[in-house]
């Protein structure tokens, strides 16, 4: 009979240290994706930042009067005089 107490009281033993050691290393990767985490939401937030900072430009490049500006300026364009436009009609 003691024989028996002795088994079950190491095979508890054995079972509350591996129940332990597995707490820990939950609590460990809980830890370590908790971190992953937070770095990926910051990682997120910045390239939202600049995706709406792209945008911006983006808008601003697009504006009529920079266009028509960039083309005066660095094409040398000019809008066509009244007699140099030609309607073209579809049949």
């Amino acid at each position: 009979m003691r024989m028996i107490g002795v088994f079950f009281l190491l095979l508890l033993l054995s079972a509350v240290m591996v129940s332990a050691i597995a707490v820990v290393w939950t609590r460990h990767q809980s830890r370590a994706l908790f971190v992953q985490l937070t770095q990926l939401q910051s990682q997120r937030d910045a390239l939202n930042i600049e995706y709406g900072q792209l945008e911006l430009e983006q808008a601003t490049w697009a504006e009529p009067r920079r266009i028509d500006s960039e083309a005066r300026t660095k094409l040398g364009m000019l809008s066509p005089r009244p007699q140099d436009v030609q309607l073209v009609r579809q049949p």
